[in-house]
């Protein structure tokens, strides 16, 4: 099971969207894109943000997520 919730992650990652616009992540699939682009970065050497003691990348990045440590960024911005 996944700790915290998809609901969750997707509360955090919209949390900066004002209210009337478009929010970030409307959808599960977007997280679990975001948090394993992420797990693919630290498994390439990018250092982690967050505690890793024994976790593993996938679990280190959905930590990093739901601590604001990373973003997500809008379809828009994100080939910029």
């Amino acid at each position: 099971m996944l700790h915290p919730s998809y609901t969750d992650l997707m509360k955090v990652v919209n949390s900066e969207v004002e209210e009337g616009e478009q929010p970030v992540v409307n959808s599960r699939y977007s997280i679990v894109l975001a948090t394993s682009k992420r797990a693919r970065q630290i498994i390439g050497g990018d250092e982690a943000l967050v505690s890793t003691h024994g976790k593993k990348p996938l679990s280190v990045a959905i930590e990093e997520l739901n601590k604001g440590e990373i973003k997500i960024l809008p379809e828009e911005q994100d080939n910029e």
